[in-house]
């Protein structure tokens, strides 16, 4: 696991000191890789990297890596599971080895199969290969994206890296908002197309490579996706039920199993739900040696799972470690979660991950993780919810004309009869919503602000906020409903997770795995008909069948918490007043774009306990922080003041 970064120009790169660019590129990731770092370059290309050694610890796995012959160069992030599997292959047809690392089977297998090679690799991964002899640059990610690839293009210059913080290292490359991104951010929290919140900036999407032939006629970046999740076939394959369970469990042993590669000290990220849970059990049983497991929680037990995690720990027989955070800790950790995300982080979860991070980095340096479950299996209650509400929705239509359900979702929007508990739980149900599926699902479930609400808040509104989501709703029109919802969810929301688990995880020099990732184990849940993931009111039932003997039952079936933080208590705290405060300051990132009047209104009714606009607040004050940190020039404010009696340490320069 690694932080990679470099550029190409099409033209020879002249008297430029690309070592010392590099070195800053670098530097400003170092805490992906504290254990070497690497230098490369020619007349046209600029390879750097940060190790984090992991497997095949020597000196051997130094990047950047050479083929036999020094004419292809690769910067690598990542684990390939099946390497070893690959290597008497390439050594069969003449590859020859001077080390045992994962690095050197990429190199190799691209000689031998050119961009093909990635459909044979089983694992997690971000690597640019440079071929000096063609001036060509083969670039890759992973096909569920649990590793970054970040990259800019000017038709000179292409630059790429793992985290977007490393680009600003080059000289070409500043720190712009890209306006059009705020309605998508105000809407999800994140954006999921290839574009970032920074104008120029693209990613490289799952399952996708990228070519750029610097020595053709008109040099352009030629970007494939070469893989997908396979559509759910027409006829799913006939199993009794039985059959999937069993299937399941053995599928979910291997991808566990193979997870387990290393060279250095492992341990498990453990919540107390039943996919760590699960996880941290089989690898108890397949290892010998005391398995270390991590949990954070709060000191508000209404919120924390860390009396289910210590149920877990003590049933299984686990090393346990666990971290309590409180208020002050939690917002004096943000501006640096944030910096570290390089976005605004979607959810507050991602500074109890850090914290976690943290505890596990003084123990080990590779941990696996629960991730991804919910997204293949239908773990989330929004899946049911959002099925429930159309199948009723269907029959009000059918009885109800249009005049009079507009009538009645307008009077249950304002009427003064009803509670505002009441009307807020009417409002997510098939009544209160507009009939669509952006208001159905996406709004209902993932938005902090409605599309009237976004509306009234931007002083230009622009673009539509959905079509990064249609592009994937759409995608499956001949899917059923829960297919469809877990596609859209696995190439964006599952996305965005990954990359807060990436960025947290690394912030503390630790790699993260997610045995539910293996794109094999996704392939098999994608085959798998819909009524073996949802069972009545109950989610990823074939999965919990799956793993039933493993857990005690309290622990595979209570109710999921979803990682809560005790958010919306704290904002309503005199101490929080502060952050409140700046969100109503001039010359911001939100008073430029944000009608000012509307902002103050949400933070007023909040204080008031009038309205609940805790997801809202949260929105804003990371849009806040972040225009601060990486646009205004102002970011000392928020890592050098005293913020809620705690202070910031300073951050690398970007």
């Amino acid at each position: 696991m690694c932080g990679i970064a470099g550029f190409v120009c099409v033209s020879a790169c002249g008297e430029r000191n690309d070592r010392a660019i590099l070195r800053r590129m670098t530097e400003v990731i170092a805490h992906r890789g504290p254990d070497d770092t690497g230098f490369w370059h020619d007349d046209y290309a600029s390879l750097g990297h940060r190790r984090l050694s992991v497997v095949d610890v020597s000196s051997a796995g130094h990047q950047p890596m050479a083929n036999e012959t020094g004419d292809l160069w690769i910067v690598y992030n990542g684990e390939i599971f099946n390497h070893a599997d690959l290597r008497p292959e390439l050594e069969q047809a003449g590859h020859r080895y001077r080390s045992h690392c994962d690095t050197e089977t990429i190199l190799h297998a691209y000689e031998q199969f050119g961009a093909d090679c990635v459909d044979r690799f089983r694992g997690m991964f971000s690597f640019a290969v440079w071929d000096k002899t063609n001036r060509r640059l083969f670039c890759a990610r992973d096909r569920l994206g649990i590793k970054p690839f970040y990259y800019y293009w000017d038709g000179a210059v292409f630059a790429f890296a793992s985290e977007i913080k490393a680009l600003f290292g080059h000289p070409a490359i500043s720190a712009s908002f890209r306006e059009s991104s705020l309605p998508e951010y105000l809407a999800f929290g994140y954006t999921s197309g290839e574009e970032t919140m920074f104008a120029g900036i693209r990613k490289l999407m799952p399952g996708h490579t990228l070519i750029l032939d610097c020595g053709a006629p008109a040099p352009a970046p030629r970007i494939r996706r070469y893989w997908d999740v396979p559509r759910p076939a027409n006829a799913p394959e006939k199993r009794s039920e039985r059959e999937w369970i069993d299937e399941t469990r053995r599928r979910f042993e291997d991808t566990v199993r193979m997870r387990l590669m290393s060279d250095v000290p492992l341990g498990m990220f453990l919540s107390g739900g039943v996919d760590s849970s699960a996880i941290a059990a089989l690898i108890r049983r397949m290892t010998n040696s005391p398995l270390k497991t991590f949990s954070v929680g709060y000191e508000e037990t209404a919120y924390s799972e860390l009396g289910y995690a210590a149920e877990v720990a003590r049933t299984i027989g686990t090393d346990h470690h666990q971290v309590v955070v409180g208020m002050d800790d939690f917002f004096a950790a943000l501006p640096r979660v944030i910096w570290h995300e390089d976005e605004p982080a979607s959810w507050p979860s991602s500074v109890s991950l850090y914290f976690v991070a943290e505890l596990a980095a003084k123990h080990v340096k590779v941990v696996l993780t629960g991730e991804g479950s919910d997204e293949l299996f239908a773990g989330y209650s929004r899946y049911n919810w959002t099925r429930l509400n159309l199948r009723l929705l269907s029959a009000w239509q059918h009885v109800v004309p249009s005049p009079i359900r507009r009538g009645v979702r307008a009077f249950l929007a304002t009427s003064g009869l009803l509670s505002g508990d009441l009307r807020r739980k009417i409002s997510h149900s098939f009544l209160g919503r507009e009939e669509s599926i952006e208001s159905l699902f996406v709004d209902n479930f993932y938005s902090p602000f409605s599309s009237a609400e976004r509306r009234e808040l931007l002083r230009q509104p622009s673009g539509n906020e959905y079509d990064s989501f249609l592009s994937y709703w759409n995608a499956r029109p001949d899917a059923g409903l829960v297919d469809r919802m877990l596609y859209a969810d696995q190439k964006a929301y599952l996305v965005e997770l990954l990359m807060k688990q990436d960025q947290m995880s690394m912030a503390s020099s630790i790699e993260s795995r997610v045995p539910f990732l293996d794109h094999t184990f996704v392939e098999f849940a994608a085959s798998m008909p819909e009524y073996m993931k949802i069972r009545g009111k109950v989610g990823k039932y074939v999965f919990k069948e799956a793993v039933a003997d493993l857990l005690p039952a309290g622990i595979v079936h209570r109710a999921k918490m979803g990682f809560p933080t005790p958010l919306r208590q704290w904002l309503r705290q005199p101490k929080a007043k502060p952050l409140l405060d700046s969100l109503l300051e001039p010359d911001t990132l939100i008073a430029e774009y944000c009608d000012m009047d509307e902002v103050r209104s949400l933070v007023d009714r909040h204080l008031a306990g009038s309205h609940d606009g805790t997801d809202r607040i949260w929105n804003l004050l990371n849009l806040r922080i972040w225009g601060d940190i990486f646009m205004t020039g102002r970011r000392e404010r928020w890592l050098n003041e005293r913020r809620l009696n705690e202070p910031a340490a300073a951050l690398p320069s970007a």
